[in-house]
């Protein structure tokens, strides 16, 4: 009986851990520089996922390079992986959120896009009436929920300071009124809140560089 292995997909349709190879394949086949590996176990698997694929290769050379062997290490490995690590760079294996605002407050509108291309992954219609920080909050809980949704380990990129400490307390604390123009968000919010209170997660919740990186991924360029 063959034996199975575990499928981690870093960079292709839906990011995650698939256990068969056909499952895999419908993540990378036609995905541009599609980043991949088979290991042995489910928890081996799940630990390289949240690692990233340039720790796993750069492992993974390694060990082959140890064992007296060549580049392989039994394992499928997708083309043009990089090993180029440098410090303050950035992780573009990764989520980036951010939020489209006309006035402070005003109708607030947020996304979420893979940061290496761009590629929306998910996208908010417009708020009747909110502020740019509670939209931030928004898009980073929505972001790692959609990332558990996935079984994604990805780090989630925003640029706004108050809302990744809102985050970390799990608790939005704007001080933005709440009455029949505000309801729509901060029930929005509440619901986010609740989400952060009765679930944990695997993924890294950071500021983007905006003076070393220039503008965040998922800028809607209305500044």
């Amino acid at each position: 009986m063959a034996k199975s292995k575990y499928y981690v997909v870093w960079e292709g349709k839906q990011p995650g851990v698939y256990s068969t190879w056909a499952e895999c394949q419908a993540q990378t086949n036609g995905y541009p520089q599609a980043k991949f590996k088979s290991y042995e176990t489910e928890e081996e698997a799940r630990r390289m996922l949240a690692v990233g694929w340039k720790k796993a290769f750069s492992s993974a050379a390694k060990s082959a390079s140890s064992a007296g062997g060549g580049s392989s290490s039994g394992s499928r490995r997708s083309t043009g992986a990089s090993r180029k690590e440098e410090a303050g760079e950035a992780d573009l294996d990764s989520l980036s959120v951010d939020v489209g605002c006309s006035g402070n407050p005003g109708v607030v509108e947020y996304k979420g896009v893979f940061t290496r291309t761009g590629e929306v992954v998910f996208e908010h219609p417009p708020i009747s009436k909110g502020t740019n920080n509670m939209g931030e909050f928004l898009a980073v809980v929505h972001g790692l929920a959609h990332l558990k949704k996935i079984d994604s380990h990805m780090t989630v990129y925003s640029d706004s300071i108050t809302a990744l400490a809102w985050v970390r307390n799990k608790k939005c604390a704007s001080t933005l009124p709440r009455d029949a123009s505000t309801r729509e968000i901060w029930e929005l919010v509440d619901r986010a809140e609740a989400w952060l209170r009765n679930n944990t997660y695997p993924n890294k919740v950071l500021k983007w560089n905006t003076k070393a990186w220039g503008e965040i991924k998922a800028d809607y360029g209305r500044k």
